[in-house]
């Protein structure tokens, strides 16, 4: 890929990542869904990975978290027919706005744990990609990989001080995910917490797809080895805190952004369905959806 090609692509990636210029469809439909009196009150929280950018329809306020009525959450709550349900993700958290008001396009997205009461049955919570600068890693590395394309130019920047930056950022989110999920304890005691962690981004194994994504082999084995720490972290934060770590990543082996479309559950740097770059499109939160669900013990598939 071309230097002038790869700037371009980056730019729109940042683009939409800060929900800059981007038309939201609402959807005239409420959050709530109605079901049985005995089916529970379940909230979600997370990031973008948990509200879904640009899958339709994009539904709920404000329109800059970019909440679909497709992703797992909404999923989710239609196989259990909820009786209630909130779903407070938002395009960009951290673990920060769990505690605080997150502003995006169009308005002020409240702490994400006010959405959590003693009547909460469930809680999915999807987050630490942004705490560990997702977007800064992708961008960096799209330019910096392209440079030494039999090398690692995008390991090399992050190890450049000698240690693995990536790894320390991860290491030091850790924390920040156990006392996020010990406040929803706090908030919501009889619930049921899910932590739910990220999908094959990258292929599991082999070079990667250059230039299609603008990685060198190298960078590639670095970046899948840093998604599964991420993952692992996740895990352990979850065990540790008391609460159950939903795997979506061995599940979505084989679906990832060099596949073809219709095999692919994660979008590249060029999306080729409706979803923000570099994450999953629609069939992508129907399988975080299904192992949720099976992680409950309900073995139905999500709805499409």
């Amino acid at each position: 890929m071309r230097p002038a090609r790869v700037r371009h692509v980056v730019r729109v990636f940042v683009a939409v990542l800060g929900c800059a210029g981007i038309a939201v469809v609402t959807a005239g439909q409420a959050q709530a869904t109605e079901g049985s009196e005995n089916s529970g009150n379940y909230v979600a929280l997370g990031d973008s990975y948990t509200a879904g950018p640009l899958i339709p329809l994009q539904t709920g306020q404000p329109a800059g978290c970019l909440r679909s009525n497709h992703n797992y959450p909404s999923l989710v709550t239609a196989a259990l027919h909820s009786s209630s349900f909130k779903d407070v993700s938002c395009s960009g958290s951290t673990t920060k706005d769990m505690f605080s008001p997150q502003s995006v396009t169009g308005g002020t997205n409240p702490p994400e744990l006010d959405a959590l009461t003693g009547h909460t049955d469930l809680v999915t919570l999807g987050i630490g990609g942004n705490d560990i600068g997702f977007t800064n890693i992708i961008t960096t590395c799209a330019v910096q990989s392209p440079t030494k394309p039999l090398g690692a130019g995008c390991r090399d920047y992050f190890n450049r001080t000698g240690k693995d930056e990536i790894a320390e950022r991860i290491d030091a989110t850790k924390p920040k995910v156990v006392a996020v999920l010990e406040a929803i304890e706090k908030r919501a005691p009889d619930a049921k917490t899910l932590v739910v962690g990220y999908p094959t981004i990258l292929p599991d194994s082999g070079p990667g797809c250059f230039p299609v994504i603008p990685f060198s082999p190298g960078d590639i084995a670095y970046l899948r080895q840093t998604i599964k720490r991420l993952n692992s972290m996740l895990a352990d934060a979850a065990d540790e805190a008391g609460a159950e770590y939903v795997d979506t990543y061995h599940s979505s082996i084989g679906h990832d952004v060099c596949q073809l479309p219709g095999t692919k559950w994660v979008e590249g740097l060029v999306p080729t369905s409706p979803a923000a770059p570099v994450h999953p499109n629609a069939l992508g939160e129907r399988n975080s959806a299904v192992n949720v669900l099976h992680t409950l013990g309900v073995h139905q598939p999500a709805g499409a």
